[in-house]
C-alpha cells in the first residue's frame, strides 16, 4: 500500500505564488508517473500537470508558463510550483501517482488534497 500526502496549500493574493508538495510513503517499490489534478467547487477534477519517471512533463493549457511540476525520486516527492496565481486557480489540488510493486502490478493512488485559494 502507498500513501500520498499533499502539503503547501493556503490562501494567497492574485499574482502570488505557492509551492505544493506530495510525499509518497508506504510499501514503495517503483513510482512511475506522478500528476497534479485540481477540482473547483461544482466542477470536475481536471489534470493540471504530469511528470514521467524520467522527468518528462506536460501541462494543462490554462497553467502553461505559470506552473512547474518537478520530482525528487530519492525523496519520493513531487512538487508543483505555482506562480502568477489567479482567482480561477482556486481549487482543491490532488496528487496522483502510478506505483508498480515488486510483483509487477501497477496501481494508481490519490492523495486527499490540499486547498488553494486565490483572492482577487
Amino acid at each position: 500500500q502507498v500513501q500520498l500526502v499533499e502539503s503547501g496549500g493556503g490562501l494567497v493574493q492574485a499574482g502570488g505564488s505557492l509551492r505544493l508538495s506530495c510525499v509518497a510513503s508506504g510499501m514503495i517499490f517503483r513510482i512511475n508517473a506522478m500528476r497534479w489534478y485540481r477540482q473547483a467547487p461544482g466542477k470536475e477534477r481536471d489534470l493540471v500537470a504530469h511528470i514521467t519517471s524520467t522527468a518528462g512533463t506536460n501541462y494543462a493549457d490554462s497553467v502553461k508558463g505559470r506552473f512547474t511540476i518537478s520530482r525528487d525520486n530519492a525523496k519520493n516527492t513531487v512538487y508543483l510550483q505555482m506562480n502568477s496565481l489567479r482567482p480561477e486557480d482556486t481549487a482543491v489540488y490532488y496528487c496522483n501517482a502510478d506505483h508498480t510493486n515488486q510483483n509487477g502490478i501497477t496501481r494508481n493512488y490519490w492523495g486527499r488534497g490540499t486547498q488553494v485559494t486565490v483572492s482577487s
